[in-house]
């Protein structure tokens, strides 16, 4: 299994959809939005990183507002 955490920026004003339209893709956990750097945190899990790669590139990024994602992927969990 593949976790990850993509951090996003957000357009002023775009966060509520944003964060909603993100809730609605496959392989979501949970998001929040924050405070800081970034606006919106998206934890997510797939069983492959093909499934991660499609995800970052062909869901999240092409959701209208955000401005520029990071992806963090884990390694450990406990």
């Amino acid at each position: 299994m593949v976790v990850a955490y993509v951090l996003a920026k957000i357009e002023a004003g775009k966060d509520e959809e944003v964060l909603e339209e993100a809730k609605k893709i496959r392989g979501v956990r949970r998001a929040f939005p924050t405070y800081g750097a970034y606006d919106l945190h998206v934890e997510v899990s797939f069983d492959t990183m093909e499934e991660l790669d499609k995800f970052i590139f062909e869901r999240i990024r092409k959701i209208l507002g955000i401005t520029e994602t990071a992806t963090l992927i884990a390694f450990k969990g406990i």
